[in-house]
């Protein structure tokens, strides 16, 4: 048996597989986020140690751990979590959607070598110019720095007494060399730092470490239990939903949205926007598109009217041809392919026969939309689309499905009922860890249904696309 942890923003879930893959047991243990100002986003990472404490305390009252082999990690990216030299915690971990450090982010991606080496723009989210930001604000702290890990690999710490990271991860610091997935200490030393004070790194597939002793005892697990490296979130997810190889891809309708895309070659583009990532998997690399508003624009737009997302998604019948209502869902700014934090939504095109149903159409529209920016951005990198698959909440409405599918011109796959998130992601990295197993047992998961494009509607999506385009010039006007 294995166990896949992912540490997420709001909550930690802890899964158990069997050796045929399927789920077991399963525990969550909440989290919050602390907003002490405008545009900071923070939590303690002793909140992750109990959260972590919970959930396996659960999963061990759920079933007998006693056959498991293997545990994986799967966490939210970019968080910077800084200890002293006797790994105590130095502050609250600055989380990915902190954005007090946009303007050491600008100064870093200035410098050409930083696009050069790590393939991607320096974003305000990723780890380097937050710690930029602690130089440059608490020096007494910054002073204090022996090591940085990213969230999920502070849970790795705790679990193994070992400072690990790996390279889908690390990706997102901004520090790493992602071509020769090693970090860079050119980048390091322009930030007053060291590969002394960095994890050693591994594969997402490798041993990273052995559970210790006193926690295997406590859950019931035997002795050597290995720790997989694990991944991302959105690495870990693909593997889990078994997206490892080039041509293979899948869009996630969360809170906020995602293009991911495999690779066998890497092929960076940051002028795109485009993030450019290692995979979890030896000699793999991803694209990436984040649209940061995707489930998160439908349920704000559901509180305006006074209803609930299922409910407005189910009035709507039959995909529909765009109409003059035109929303651009950037509630919080967009990543993809603008890279534009100061950017805000808008609704646009109103008339008198704009009712609900018409809303609602045209919010599901604009991150339809979204997606096909980041679909183009992809796709200018040489990014392949063989086989598109839709997972996340938003994947339930029909109708959001299919307009992905016209818009983009190609099926939507649709997985069967199931967990295939980065916790299941990372228990199978753990299976690759203990076993020696490679990328085939992250095979992808039975398909419920295949959503075609609505081919009398692809032009009217695409003429509304150019609209969206011409609106969002419009609006980056304005703001």
């Amino acid at each position: 048996m294995y166990i896949g942890l992912d540490l997420g923003t709001s909550g930690l879930k802890a899964l158990l597989i069997d050796e045929a893959q399927s789920v077991i047991a399963e525990a969550t243990a909440p989290l919050a986020v602390s907003r002490p100002h405008p545009g900071w986003s923070e939590q303690s990472p002793a909140d992750w140690l109990a959260a972590a404490s919970a959930a396996m305390d659960g999963l061990a009252a759920a079933a007998s751990l006693s056959g498991v082999k293997g545990i994986g990690l799967s966490g939210q990216m970019h968080g910077a979590t800084l200890l002293d030299a006797s790994q105590n915690v130095l502050r609250p971990c600055m989380l990915w959607n902190d954005t007090r450090s946009h303007k050491e982010a600008a100064t870093l991606d200035a410098a050409p070598a930083w696009r050069d080496v790590s393939g991607n723009i320096v974003f305000p989210g990723f780890t380097a110019p937050k710690v930029m930001w602690v130089r440059n604000n608490e020096p007494e702290i910054f002073e204090k720095i022996a090591m940085v890990l990213l969230p999920k690999d502070y849970l790795r710490l705790w679990l193994t007494g070992e400072a690990v990271s790996e390279m889908s991860d690390s990706a997102g610091t901004s520090w790493l060399d992602t071509g020769k997935r090693d970090w860079s200490d050119p980048l390091l030393a322009a930030c007053d730092l060291s590969r002394e004070t960095m994890p050693r790194l591994v594969e997402g597939s490798e041993v990273s470490g052995e559970l210790r002793k006193e926690l295997a005892e406590r859950w019931g697990l035997p002795d050597g239990v290995v720790v997989a490296g694990g991944g991302g979130d959105n690495a870990a997810s693909a593997v889990g939903v078994g997206v490892v190889n080039a041509g293979e891809a899948f869009v996630s309708l969360g809170t906020s949205g995602v293009l991911f895309a495999a690779s066998d070659a890497y092929q960076p583009d940051p002028a795109t926007a485009v993030h450019t990532f290692c995979h979890a998997l030896p000699d793999t690399w991803h694209q990436m598109g984040v649209i940061l508003a995707a489930t998160d624009a439908l349920n704000w737009y559901a509180g305006l009217v006074g209803s609930d997302a299922a409910s407005l998604t189910n009035e709507l019948g039959a995909l529909r041809s765009p109409g003059r209502a035109m929303f651009l869902p950037y509630l919080g700014g967009e990543r993809t392919p603008h890279n534009d934090a100061g950017i805000r939504g808008s609704m646009t095109g109103l008339e008198h026969a704009t009712d609900r149903a018409a809303g609602t159409a045209a919010v599901l529209e604009g991150v339809t939309h979204a997606v096909r920016d980041s679909y183009d951005a992809l796709a200018s990198t040489g990014t392949r689309f063989d086989r598109l698959i839709a997972v996340g909440g938003g994947s339930r409405s029909d109708y959001w499905l299919q307009a992905i599918a016209t818009s983009l011109d190609m099926p939507v796959q649709v997985p069967v009922a199931g967990d295939f998130g980065g916790a299941f992601g990372a228990a199978r990295l753990a299976m690759m860890a203990a076993t020696g197993a490679g990328a085939e047992i992250a095979v992808i998961p039975e398909i419920s249904k295949v959503v075609e494009p609505v081919k009398d509607l692809t032009s009217a999506f695409a003429e509304a696309h150019a609209r969206y385009r011409d609106t969002y010039q419009a609006l980056r006007g304005l703001s």
